[in-house]
Formats: C-alpha cells, structure tokens, sequence
C-alpha cells in the first residue's frame, strides 16, 4: 500500500476569535504539492481570516499550522515569506509611486536577501533578471518605467502578481484575484493561474464560480467559520448543502 504523500500545508483545530465573534471555527485542512485548491463560501464565511493565519498576517487564537513539516503556527509574516508563503490581496497592493520595474525589484531584493548586510552586495544583474523574469510570466507589455498609478486596473493586478512571482513562492494565496477585472481579462488570468501552478501550489479565494469551476483541482466550502464541504469542482457543485448556503437552491 503506497503511502499517501505529506502535505505541502496543514491546519489542525485553528480558530479565530474577534472579541465575542468566532471567525474561524478549529479548522483542519490540507493542501496538497501542486494543487490549485479553491477556498469558496458566502461573505462572512471566514475564507480571508483562514488565509490571514496562514500567510501571517494574523496570529490564530487556538490551533496549529504545519507548512513543509515545520510548525510556522508562531512564525511572523516576513518569515514564512522567506519559507515560501506569498499572499496576494482583495485590494491591490502596489507603491502607486513608483514605477513598474521599481515595484517588483523591491520584492526581488527582499527575495536575494540573505542577511542585514545583504542590502550592500545585491547586485543589479541579479536582481533585474529576476524582475524581468517575474514580469515576463505575468505577460507584463507596458513600459517598466511606467508609474504604477498610471496602469489601467487589470495592469495593476499583472504587477501585484509579478511582484508575488518575485519572491518565487511555493505556496501563492490569491484573494479574490478577479476582483474588478473584466471577462478579457478573468481569462487571461485563469490562463495565468494555471500556468504558474505548474511549478507552485496556488490557494485561490474567490466569488466568481465559473473561475473555480474551471480552473481548481479541489474545493474547500466555508460557511460560519467552519469546513463544510470539500471535494473535485463537480462534487461541490451537486452538494444540495452547498447549493443551500452558497450557490442557491436550484
């Protein structure tokens, strides 16, 4: 009997209070290497809390996190960036500021880094490979000394992206990725998605239900804090539970 393979994330009885409000309810979940898993429920749902533990950004109130066998569950964010965990978010995050190749190199360099005086024998070919590099899988055509501000919306996601390329993430969580794009531009980034997979595990938040059906391995559903349902795309979609709380009744 062949053994099943450790997974890349873990979670064991996590749980998220805010005051007297449960937000995550002692969740137990696993991602596989390679997978594209979609995190899916209604607003509310705790999805954004789950990933915020996960990516660091908030620490659990109870429970544990296991990425690659190590327990991260009292790790900062910074550092499960340099183990790996990249996170995108609802609204873009790009220095507005600067300019396109300004923007991905800062997330670059902080890739190179190894040390505090790291910062001193980074050297530019390095570093504007890597952002070229990163800039190049998103498809990024626009001029590299553009500022970010002036980059229509869709352009602003492709940057965002490119800059969570740069730190060559293992695990890369997207919140709702689609968010204001328009259909040219949702396909474009399904097609995106599933080319980066091939080389990280993407844990993908998100509303638009054609975009899960048609790109995610798994589902993960969430209602009240809590897992409620889990399976293929066509699995979660037949579940009359889910069909309850999130999709409708049909």
């Amino acid at each position: 009997m062949r053994d099943t393979p450790a997974p890349l994330l873990q979670t064991a009885g996590l749980r998220r209070t805010f005051g007297g409000l449960v937000a995550v309810r002692d969740v137990d979940f696993r991602l596989a290497r390679g997978e594209i898993r979609a995190l899916i429920g209604p607003n509310g749902a705790g999805k954004t809390t789950l990933a915020s533990m996960i990516s660091g950004r908030i620490a659990p109130s109870a429970g544990r996190i296991v990425f690659d066998g190590r327990d991260i569950t009292a790790a900062r964010a910074p550092s499960r960036v340099a183990l790996g965990i990249v996170c995108t978010f609802q609204l873009i995050s790009v220095f507005r500021n600067l300019t396109v190749f300004e923007n991905v190199a800062l997330a670059a360099q902080r890739r190179l880094l190894r040390g505090p005086g790291d910062i001193f024998r980074v050297g530019a070919q390095p570093l504007a490979r890597l952002v070229r590099e990163a800039l190049d899988a998103v498809g990024f055509r626009e001029a590299w000394t553009a500022p970010a501000a002036a980059l229509p919306y869709g352009h602003q996601r492709l940057l965002e992206l490119a800059m969570a390329l740069a730190l060559r993430p293992r695990l890369l969580i997207l919140d709702e990725p689609t968010q204001g794009l328009a259909p040219e531009e949702t396909a474009g980034l399904v097609r995106l998605v599933r080319q980066i997979a091939h080389a990280t595990t993407v844990l993908l938040i998100e509303h638009n239900m054609r975009v899960v059906l048609d790109l995610a391995h798994r589902v993960t559903v969430m209602d009240q804090g809590r897992i409620i349902a889990e399976g293929t795309p066509a699995d979660v979609e037949a579940d009359p539970g889910v069909q309850r709380v999130y999709l409708g009744e049909r």
